[in-house]
């Protein structure tokens, strides 16, 4: 071979790959994703579902993205301003993980366009702003199915936090539940205005035993309700991730989140330029929502029931905001054979028949 044309192929081999190392170190720089939390990650509750998610993501995805989180963000402009440092550290997708975080959301990401925002339970979005929520309220259907079956005093109790369609949902999915095995069955709710105090959380869970309720829900991320359950000797269920470490005899299932899927599914889109500004549901069918096991002390007839019920859910056969339907003042709101529309489910802003007392305005 001529040595010149051999020095000349090293020399052109060479500038090939030096012009090619910077596009080599673009390809393999992973997506910076920012996830802002409401409260302490802790080891229970809704930012501890939300940060498994996280873990989750970063489990299947590894290398291909980097992802980082701030807790204990209130609802407030500090929220705002959490947002727009994580857009501004390079985070080209953020997942902003409470209903009151929407207006900040939707503020930082006039900001910046070429970052995309997933904003959980909202309902507003915007070219660079998709929301994401469960249909939790099938789990809270569920979790009433149980409670219809096992209260002895027909009152069953739940802790609110605030009043909005997500909640108020819930309350009532967990009543209609609860009817379609015991129509006797009436709810109290005692709401706490927090989605994290565990004193008060507390607090009221012990007044609604007070109250006659033996069977208590909560839309609360604290473990407290559990707790009062199992020394009062009632029951009630753990919400958005598994308690029964804090109540094994009290503990009868929970109504749990797996946030992971949907996080994994949205950054793979980013990463293959599919993403887009949807308003998504995700539920039983698709993993999100997932029921904790059941208490031994259910009996195996109520088990049937509550599985036979899941699967119907699960497979489309069956809907829990399902006619007839009527609110508290007995006023018809779904007839019979009908369901309630979604765009409706998701707005609800009333009482089914049988939830005691008023809605807060």
């Amino acid at each position: 071979m001529n040595p010149l044309k051999s020095r000349r192929r090293t020399w052109l081999c060479g500038l090939l790959l030096t012009l090619a190392a910077p596009f080599a170190v673009l390809a393999a720089e992973p997506l910076k994703i920012g996830f802002v939390y409401l409260g302490p990650i802790g080891d229970a509750g809704w930012t501890y579902a939300h940060d498994q998610g996280r873990l989750m993501l970063e489990k299947e995805l590894g290398a291909k993205v980097k992802t980082t989180y701030v807790e204990n963000v209130p609802e407030t402009a500090d929220a705002e301003r959490v947002i727009r440092q994580l857009a501004a550290d390079g985070n080209m997708l953020i997942f902003t993980t409470s209903f009151g975080y929407m207006e900040p959301t939707l503020k930082v990401a006039k900001s910046f366009p070429k970052v995309k925002f997933e904003h959980a339970t909202g309902y507003k979005t915007a070219p660079n702003v998709a929301v994401y929520q469960a249909r939790f309220y099938e789990g809270a259907y569920l979790l009433g199915v149980l409670a219809g079956r096992m209260t002895k005093t027909n009152t069953l109790g739940f802790v609110g936090s605030f009043p909005i369609p997500e909640v108020i949902r819930n309350i009532d999915a967990y009543t209609l539940g609860a009817q379609s095995v015991n129509p006797a069955i009436k709810t109290k709710v005692i709401w706490v205005n927090t989605w994290y105090d565990p004193g008060k959380e507390r607090q009221a869970a012990e007044a609604l035993v007070a109250q006659g309720a033996d069977v208590m829900c909560q839309n609360t991320d604290s473990p407290a309700t559990v707790q009062v359950a199992q020394e009062k000797g009632v029951y009630a269920f753990g919400w958005d991730t598994e308690m029964s470490r804090f109540a094994p005899k009290a503990h009868l299932s929970a109504n749990t989140n797996n946030w992971g899927v949907y996080y994994v599914e949205a950054a793979k889109r980013v990463l293959e330029g599919k993403w887009k500004p949807d308003d998504t549901r995700w539920g039983l069918k698709e993993k999100l929502v997932v029921m904790a096991p059941l208490n031994p002390a259910i009996p195996p007839e109520v088990a049937k029931i509550y599985e036979e019920r899941k699967r119907a859910i699960t497979d489309g056969t069956f809907v829990p905001f399902q006619g007839p339907i009527k609110d508290q003042a007995g006023v018809e709101k779904v007839a019979a054979g009908a369901t309630l529309p979604m765009d409706q489910v998701m707005g609800i802003n009333w009482y089914v028949q049988g939830v005691e007392g008023t809605i807060p305005k």
